[in-house]
């Protein structure tokens, strides 16, 4: 694919959260602007005017240094290269977005989308080959999950839904202790049915601020809750795989295959919370990555 032609050096392409707007020269991530310099900026949109195909390094040269400038080459490209990853959270060791191909150039290799129409003829002919998919909707892509992103208010009320259900379960719980030691001795001996009871008071007095404060911070769109919740999740696994088998209480009123229906679906839920918290706060980039 050649070069395109001055009408064709305005538009808009999406990629994963991003959106590449040249006519503004401007990237955005979920429709924030983020600051990126002159060079690494040309480097994206040669690259991504070709997606799927090898840029050479003598091309992007030619696009960003004449032939009269008198510049370091080898180590400008890779400055500009390492600060476009560093934006896109990208890294060369295990590529999202800009592949590197020793000796040779670079590569793009996310699913994109292309608003114009010329860009949709040119896209068209990427797309045999198998090294890089073309998206062909508006849909953008999480960066690690490799699925399109939902509404935000989506996931994070489907995470605050799960949190008041925990909740609920809490308080139902030590509001009837009694029912509870009462359904555990059915099955148990005395001393592991105290055992549950106490079990039930510590885990319920932990989780039950813990869940106000997910409940909150989720609602009011406390932007830190992402790695927050990254950092309790141990402890939040631990808990509701505990509750977990608070179904098995029920056995005398549901029924055996039901509880282990109800308790299968509760072993799964805490990594349900995982992905809605990672679809609806992306993890920023890092230097590191």
């Amino acid at each position: 694919m050649g070069e395109p032609q001055a009408s064709d050096t305005r538009w808009t392409v999406r990629f994963g959260l991003f959106e590449l707007d040249t006519k503004a020269g401007e990237l955005r991530k979920q429709g924030k602007r983020i600051r990126l310099q002159e060079q690494p900026f040309q480097v994206l949109v040669a690259l991504v005017q070709r997606p799927g195909e090898v840029v050479s390094r003598e091309e992007i040269r030619q696009r960003l240094w004449p032939d009269d400038t008198f510049v370091d080459f080898d180590h400008s490209l890779n400055t500009a290269v390492n600060k476009l990853r560093d934006v896109l959270g990208d890294s060369a060791g295990s590529p999202r977005f800009v592949e590197t191909l020793a000796r040779r150039g670079y590569r793009f290799i996310a699913p994109v989308q292309r608003e114009d129409a010329t860009a949709s003829s040119n896209l068209a002919a990427t797309a045999t080959s198998p090294a890089i998919p073309v998206a062909n909707n508006a849909a953008h892509f999480h960066p690690e999950l490799e699925v399109p992103v939902p509404p935000r208010a989506l996931t994070r009320g489907l995470f605050a839904l799960v949190q008041v259900m925990y909740l609920i379960f809490y308080l139902s719980a030590l509001f009837h202790l009694p029912g509870v030691q009462d359904a555990a001795r059915s099955f148990l001996p005395g001393w592991a049915a105290t055992v549950i009871v106490a079990c039930v008071m510590v885990t319920g007095g932990v989780g039950i601020p813990l869940r106000l404060y997910l409940i909150s911070a989720v609602s009011f769109d406390h932007r830190p809750l992402g790695e927050k919740f990254r950092q309790m999740f141990p402890v939040i696994l631990a808990l509701d795989q505990l509750w977990a088998v608070a179904p098995f209480l029920l056995v005398p009123q549901i029924g055996l295959g039901a509880a282990f229906a109800a308790a299968a679906g509760l072993l799964y839920l805490p990594f349900s919370e995982r992905t809605l918290i990672r679809m609806a706060y992306v993890r920023p980039p890092t230097a590191s990555e």
